[in-house]
């Protein structure tokens, strides 16, 4: 293929590389020109455009990804139409992603333009899910090598589809641990069994002993299960400790216990009989992913796990923490060592004010970005970072006397998440902890930092603190360092709260009443409040 200017006049047959509007029409990327557009080009005073010329044993861009796409799926795909030099493949059934890596590497270092990507080897997914992509880049590419590409790709991904088994659970039982737990844990298992169709045959909770377990194994087996889970109320913590004895004694094998996954350590790994057997860890009883995922769907897949899989899973095993854990991994800074900063949100273009920006509204003799910023300051924090978009002069001038971070966010009319961002990204590396506040809330005063502040320095736990009004959540949101990088993530016109809900296990909520859903954001409900809208300039 050949790449570079050309006249109008002699471009007929070639591709177009940009774009190109016309007096009447544009011509699209891509587009094989014609006598008609050549001539439209030159009429439009366009003296040279850039365009690639096919040469003899090149293959166009479309038909390259088909081709490429085509060589590497296997079982359990499905694929679409290629378009742009694009052509996608698709799971066709429920299963896991087995992707031959070394291979997808070799097709990848044969020329630049020929590129194929995949979901991680091994990611669950279900039928309907993309999960690898062909691109040409150029608009074509030499026969020799995409043969190569396609050689080297063959069969290199496929869907290793979930055949449902009838699982038997074994549960153990410890004074300190409640049925509602155990109840929920059933729950929980049930739901991540549904993608394969599987489902809990029966459940025996017994004595945290290795003989009731070793009982309640063999009763499951001759029930029919084919495929064991044990849940003990007590973690694994050595090859001699309850669950793999009572394997052991059930006359079954301990194929590895431990995992370098984290949450997830302390799973077992054996079989009785030629049934799998899954000692379950803790974080288990959490829906959230963690190591038990990965090994369990494996084997529900049929896939073979062995020890030195397990062994191998360190790279990329650190997982998002768990809430419900009972020691977390991270341990935080205590005390009155933390350091806790503030972040308000002030770039809003106060759409539903109907013009004025409502944070320079006045109440109680001061504007309400003013009222934010006092209480910030008024508690001693490391840092206070105020985000503007919208009026960024005037907002800013109202706070200019307060020791505030000023940062502008030019994509403030995106939303919220991108303030967010734009907050996080200014605060100082050594910050443990920031409360995220509205600036439109005038009665989160000092008591109400401080009360949050408390609460987060009193309990290792308390890794998300949110102010409530009459139980329901509101703001502001007190987030330690544990979640920046989920915060720093944020997209669209959305907050945060589905984090929040995502990790109920490290939320701790402070009733403050009215003032943590209090958003001035009509007239009305300013001056409802006693507030005062801005005078309108000139």
């Amino acid at each position: 293929m050949i790449f570079g200017p050309c006249p109008p006049e002699d471009a007929e047959g070639c591709i177009l590389a940009h774009r190109t509007a016309l007096p009447k029409r544009v011509l699209k990327k891509g587009r094989r020109l014609t006598g008609q557009d050549c001539a439209e080009i030159a009429a439009a005073g366009i003296d040279s455009l850039m365009v690639a010329r096919i040469e003899p044993g090149d293959i166009g861009e479309d038909a390259a990804a088909e081709q490429l796409a085509t060589a590497a799926a296997g079982a359990g795909l499905e694929t679409d139409t290629a378009f742009t030099g694009r052509m996608n493949l698709y799971a066709a059934t429920n299963g896991v992603l087995v992707v031959d890596a070394d291979a997808v590497t070799a097709a990848n270092r044969i020329d630049p333009a020929i590129t194929f990507a995949t979901l991680p080897n091994c990611s669950k997914v279900l039928a309907g899910r993309m999960v690898a992509t062909a691109k040409i880049i150029s608009f074509a590419v030499p026969e020799e090598q995409l043969g190569a590409a396609e050689n080297a790709l063959r069969g290199a991904v496929r869907v290793a589809g979930f055949s449902p088994r009838k699982v038997g659970l074994v549960a153990t039982q410890l004074p300190h641990l409640k049925p509602s737990t155990m109840d929920k844990t059933r729950r929980v298992l049930e739901d991540r069994l549904l993608p394969s169709g599987s489902t809990v045959l029966n459940e025996h909770r017994v004595a945290h002993s290795r003989e009731a377990v070793a009982e309640a194994l063999r009763s499951l087996k001759e029930e029919g299960a084919d495929f064991l889970i044990l849940f003990g109320a007590s973690a694994v913590v050595d090859r001699q400790d309850v669950l793999p004895a009572a394997l052991d004694l059930a006359g079954g094998t301990v194929h590895h216990l431990g995992m370098p996954v984290d949450p997830g350590n302390l799973l077992m790994l054996g079989s009785l009989d030629g049934i799998p057997v899954l000692g379950a860890p803790g974080c288990a009883r959490s829906p959230k992913e963690n190591g038990f995922d990965w090994v369990l769907d494996r084997l529900l897949a049929g896939l073979e796990v062995h020890p030195d899989d397990i062994t191998a899973m360190g790279v990329g095993g650190l997982l998002m923490e768990i809430g419900t854990r009972p020691q977390p991994r991270e341990g935080k800074r205590k005390g009155e060592a933390a350091r806790i900063a503030a972040l308000i949100l002030g770039a809003g273009k106060s759409s539903r004010m109907g013009g004025p920006n409502k944070l320079l509204a006045t109440l109680d003799g001061k504007t309400l970005i003013r009222h934010a910023a006092e209480a910030a300051a008024g508690v001693g924090l490391s840092q206070t970072v105020l985000v503007t978009g919208h009026l960024a002069e005037e907002v800013g001038a109202q706070v200019e006397d307060l020791d505030v971070t000023l940062v502008h966010n030019p994509d403030f009319a995106d939303g919220m998440a991108g303030s967010i961002r734009t907050g996080m990204n200014a605060l100082a590396a050594d910050t443990d902890a920031v409360i995220v506040l509205l600036g439109d809330m005038p009665r989160i005063g000092c008591d109400v930092l401080k009360r949050l502040i408390g609460t987060y320095r009193e309990n290792d736990n308390s890794l998300i603190v949110t102010a409530t009004a009459d139980g329901k959540r509101g703001n502001p949101v007190l987030w330690d360092r544990r979640f920046f990088e989920a915060l720093k993530s944020l997209s669209g016109d959305v907050g945060a709260r589905h984090i929040i809900g995502e990790n109920p296990g490290f939320v701790a909520e402070v009733e403050i009443g009215s003032a943590a859903r209090l958003d001035l954001d009509t007239p009305d409900a300013l001056r409802q409040a006693g507030g005062k809208l801005p005078e309108p300039k000139g």
